[in-house]
């Protein structure tokens, strides 16, 4: 498996230039076909209202996302002129309501290798960033990388990845997502935090992902860590620092019972804290 098509969805014309640059940078590197949305986002909410009030508001709403996708198409385009002419890729500009989004983004997400995008959390950063991110992950089932504040870094493709593992389904979904990096990278630390009580390889955590890794020619090795802090990901952010790792790798979880797209604890504390690029997969 190696990544052809990269996608990348921008909601917000301000990260257009670090996104873009990103996921350029990605495409270049890979060989890579990049598609681009630009998804102007009608936050409307009619609920209750007057007679006639409600086809005002819609309007109104989708003129405000119309002017949104044009200022983000601007941005797209500003971003992309700083590139080099090898890139390949493709724009495409739409407009669609808030309860629309996970469809939308689904169907597109379907049919990339790898969906890059910015951090969906932080000042100035609306709902939709959010809706984007699960839509991709839970609805188009595709490996998300999720940029921090800095972008990629220095390294474009990585050099040390941490993955972190529980021998959830999860967690093996994001490893086969992510064997074209893990197999490019110097060393690969197969993360497990606290002791492991039950499983097949509970008398030796993490052998039988290293093994398999090995044989597709990844440099992996083991790493068991205690649970030193309140939460698993602030283990696994201060061993990635530790390391100075390039990427973290892990499984998305969803809990809800009502729809499957809402983002864990977990998932959504690394992505609110971490400082490298994090892939995930569900």
């Amino acid at each position: 498996m190696t990544y052809k098509t990269i996608l990348t969805i921008l909601t917000n014309p301000a990260e257009a230039g670090l996104t873009i640059s990103s996921a350029a940078r990605l495409a270049r590197d890979l060989d890579a076909h990049l598609e681009i949305l630009a998804l102007g986002v009608d936050r409307t909410q009619i609920g209750y209202s007057y007679l006639g009030a409600g086809a005002v508001m819609m309007e109104a709403g989708i003129e405000r996302a119309e002017a949104e996708a044009r200022a983000i198409e601007a941005a797209i385009r500003a971003a992309l002129h700083e590139e080099s002419d090898d890139l390949r890729y493709g724009i495409e500009t739409i407009v669609a309501q808030l309860g629309m989004i996970p469809d939308i983004i689904a169907t597109r997400a379907r049919f990339a290798d790898l969906v890059v995008q910015p951090r969906p959390y932080g000042a100035g950063i609306g709902p939709e960033a959010e809706a984007v991110v699960e839509a991709a992950l839970f609805g188009g089932k595709a490996p998300v990388l999720v940029l921090p504040a800095k972008g990629l870094g220095a390294n474009t493709l990585p050099k040390r990845i941490v993955l972190a593992w529980n021998q959830s389904p999860e967690a093996m979904v994001a490893t086969r997502s992510a064997l074209p990096l893990l197999k490019g990278a110097d060393v690969v630390s197969i993360t497990v935090v606290g002791p492991v009580t039950s499983g097949e390889d509970r008398s030796d955590p993490g052998g039988m992902l290293c093994q398999m890794l090995v044989r597709h020619g990844v440099h992996a090795e083991v790493a068991v860590l205690a649970r030193t802090q309140a939460r698993v990901s602030e283990v696994l952010l201060r061993h990635a620092t530790d390391l100075d790792a390039d990427m973290l790798v892990m499984g998305a979880y969803g809990h809800s019972r009502l729809r499957e797209a809402i983002l864990g604890g977990a998932t959504r504390n690394m992505l609110e804290n971490t400082t490298i690029p994090v892939l995930l997969a569900h």
